[in-house]
């Protein structure tokens, strides 16, 4: 029986948070289509599924069918009764995961049992959230996140492109990016004024780069006042004459500007400001 959850809304006489940022997937083929994605056929009975913002259990039921374990986390104390009686196999986690123990709900890696995060990620913050995937993508074997169309064009972007940004960057750090497939506003419950896409993040091993402070400083500073050359962006990161050699040793140019550097690029310049001065 296909789960609706306007109408289990309806039957416990609640209506969507806007302060939560709540708009429920009600289109079934795109809910069987992430689950898919989260849980590959090959993956089926093995897979340990860790889902973000399980609202009334839409994905979560379908998720139940694929995966060995499913482990969801809502904050919304309304909704988290609903979801104890999905199924008697599901762990549910009151709390908010910008700050619950990730590590502990997915556990240690292991290549019998894949480990997965998704989830439909609240727009308030999706950044936040991709950052903790970021944190944990060791542990991964994959995330899968509903988010807003213009997030997934930024993290799926070029060098070079208006849409390449320090969000780009810190999650292209640990990850190889895909869209896989666009949700308009009918698709949910209420409708967001926006278009939503679907994308899979797969950690890179190793990572394309190692996310040190200097690393973090570096594209911070790049991307603070995009307009500004390098030379001025980096001012405030290391003295002058020490930012010009390091450049010069990664081969990058400081009349360019942060957008046209790829992730390689700043981790050179990282290296090479930590070979001159010592990690800081």
């Amino acid at each position: 029986m296909t789960h609706d959850p306007r109408a289990v809304l309806r039957e416990a006489g609640l209506l969507p948070k806007k302060s939560f940022g709540q708009n429920f997937l009600v289109a079934a083929p795109i809910a069987q289509a992430i689950a898919a994605a989260c849980v590959p056929d090959a993956e089926v009975g093995r897979a340990r599924v860790v889902e973000i913002g399980a609202g009334t259990g839409a994905l979560t039921r379908l998720l139940l069918e694929r995966a060995r374990s499913v482990t969801a986390i809502e904050r919304d104390r309304d909704l988290v009764p609903l979801l104890r009686t999905v199924d008697a196999r599901l762990v549910v986690v009151e709390g908010d995961a910008q700050t619950v123990d990730l590590r502990a709900l997915l556990g240690e890696p292991d290549e019998a049992s894949p480990r997965v995060l998704c989830g439909n990620l609240p727009y308030s913050i999706t950044g936040a959230l991709l950052r903790r995937a970021v944190e944990h993508a060791a542990s991964l074997e994959r995330a899968v996140f509903m988010v807003q169309a213009e997030v997934a064009d930024r993290i799926v972007a070029q060098p070079g492109t208006k849409d390449w940004g320090a969000l780009t960057v810190f999650t292209r750090a640990a990850f190889d990016v895909r869209r896989l497939m666009r949700a308009p506003p009918g698709a949910f419950h209420p409708p967001p004024e926006v278009t939503s896409a679907v994308v899979e993040l797969r950690p890179a091993r190793p990572p394309h780069a190692v996310e040190t402070e200097r690393f973090r400083a570096l594209v911070r500073g790049a991307f603070e006042a995009r307009r500004k050359t390098l030379r001025n962006a980096w001012r405030r990161i290391a003295p002058t004459p020490l930012v010009a050699e390091a450049a010069a040793r990664a081969g990058i140019s400081l009349d360019a500007r942060g957008e046209t550097l790829d992730v390689a690029a700043f981790a050179r310049m990282a290296a090479a400001l930590d070979a001159l001065s010592g990690p800081g």
